[in-house]
């Protein structure tokens, strides 16, 4: 179990709400992590100092999904539901922390903890299998959501990493600038890190949704968004993923890690969303000095 440290500068208070005392925590730069308030299921607001309020909602998390091993179909033990759905978990604060258990299907226990750190949120989820069933993987997806000036929904500020620097994950489709919302949306746009770089570019799915897959791999699992004035970065990263991607109407950054889950065992993801001012260098050097940290 890895315990993150105290921040320097991070301070909690908190709300009532429908009983029960809602935790939030701030960092020494003033970006306060809340409990969202329209939700039961458990999701956060990001919220800015001196700014337009909440720039950023992380579902946390949008699902949790296994695989048996040798199986090829995945099976969600647990999928967000917006609004007064379901129960609210018992949040708590532990240091600079928030955090919160669930029971979930299958026999499956989940501990899910939201640390502040100087320059953003570690979302940390421990999975306990206390089945008897071998899953040869296990997601905990976080969604972060952008809001405000961190919106970009025809991906103009929304950037990955390649070997020769970054660009814009969208970047061979500038068709998208000028489409009618109608035509590019709904649409997810991905880019490889791990995985083999489709050979189809362009994707038109019978569910209405049209995947682009962008032709170069990335050098980094990571995805940034710089906000509409360019003073804030927002950059998901992880320890290593299959691609990472994004969903432009809600501009969500998508890095998922995933583990094998044995029968009675454990497993441990991890995704760092940075959120301060800076640049998109300043967003790279803090990726490569803090991804093998992760778990």
């Amino acid at each position: 179990m890895r315990w993150m440290p105290v921040c320097a500068g991070v301070v909690a208070s908190t709300a009532l709400l429908q009983g029960q005392t809602l935790p939030d925590v701030q960092n020494a730069l003033g970006v306060r992590l809340v409990v969202a308030e329209e939700d039961t299921q458990p999701a956060l607001d990001v919220v800015l100092p001196d700014g337009p309020g909440v720039v950023m909602k992380v579902v946390f998390p949008e699902h949790i999904t296994v695989r048996k091993r040798g199986g090829t179909e995945g099976e969600q033990l647990y999928l967000y539901r917006p609004g007064k759905s379901g129960e609210r978990p018992a949040w708590r604060t532990v240091g600079g922390s928030l955090e919160y258990e669930s029971d979930l299907k299958g026999n499956v226990h989940l501990l899910a903890r939201a640390t502040q750190e100087e320059d953003g949120v570690l979302f940390h989820y421990e999975l306990q299998n206390r089945s008897n069933v071998d899953y040869e993987m296990a997601l905990a997806i976080t969604d972060p959501r952008m809001i405000s000036t961190l919106h970009d929904e025809r991906l103009e500020r929304t950037y990955v990493h390649h070997r020769d620097g970054f660009d814009l994950l969208a970047s061979e489709t500038p068709e998208r600038l000028t489409l009618p919302l109608n035509q590019w949306l709904p649409s997810r746009y991905l880019a490889s890190y791990t995985w083999p770089v489709p050979a189809l570019r362009v994707e038109k799915r019978t569910d209405g949704i049209t995947y682009y897959n962008k032709s170069r791999a990335v050098d980094e699992p990571m995805i940034a968004t710089v906000s509409t004035d360019g003073k804030w970065v927002a950059a998901s990263f992880t320890k290593t993923t299959g691609n990472v991607w994004s969903n432009p109407e809600l501009t969500c950054q998508h890095v998922d890690p995933a583990k094998p889950l044995s029968a009675g065992g454990s497993a441990v993801l991890e995704v760092k969303i940075l959120i301060f001012k800076g640049t998109l260098e300043d967003a790279l050097r803090k990726v490569r000095a803090q991804r093998s940290s992760l778990q």
